[in-house]
């Protein structure tokens, strides 16, 4: 018990520290979008996670937020001129067990057991980045090419 202690408050004190993703500007390095005007119809979206959200859903995020300023700069459609996606899926916690029998001389044995603990502090963090071209009129037939009031009706928010 006093092993398995430890663990546990360690285990809560991460699940603390690892607070969920939402839909809000980000501040620092706290998640959520943020974005930058690089020209006057060009701009780079980021959506930043934690292991709480899918990588897909991050860029669902990312896309709305393109779609939210296109429409505020009077766009209709928006052309994604690239794209990244960084992070992974895995977990920030991770517990390993070990179980282990002596035997020994004169009848005697022992059994041992081992937990053990790995916090990953960069596990399950995602970053996608969108550059975007802010456009009005006929939207191409590109698969890059987005209609902004459908993907904000696509991405709705819970």
């Amino acid at each position: 018990m006093r092993v398995l202690l430890p663990i546990l408050a360690s285990a809560a004190l991460v699940a603390c520290a690892n607070t969920p993703t939402t839909y809000t500007p980000a501040n620092g390095r706290d998640r959520g979008y943020s974005e930058q005007q690089i020209e006057s119809d060009r701009f780079r979206i980021h959506f930043d996670a934690g292991s709480d959200m899918s990588l897909r859903d991050a860029e669902d995020m990312a896309l709305r937020r393109a779609a939210e300023v296109t429409l505020l700069n009077d766009g209709e459609w928006f052309l994604v001129v690239s794209r990244s996606r960084d992070g992974n899926e895995r977990d920030p916690v991770r517990v390993r067990t070990g179980v282990s029998h002596r035997f020994g001389s004169g009848g005697r044995s022992g059994t041992s057991v081992g937990v053990g603990v790995h916090f990953d502090g960069d596990a399950g963090e995602k970053r996608v980045s969108l550059e975007i071209l802010i456009r009005t009129g006929e939207m191409p037939q590109d698969r890059n090419a987005y209609n902004a009031v459908d993907v904000l009706n696509y991405a709705e928010i819970d």
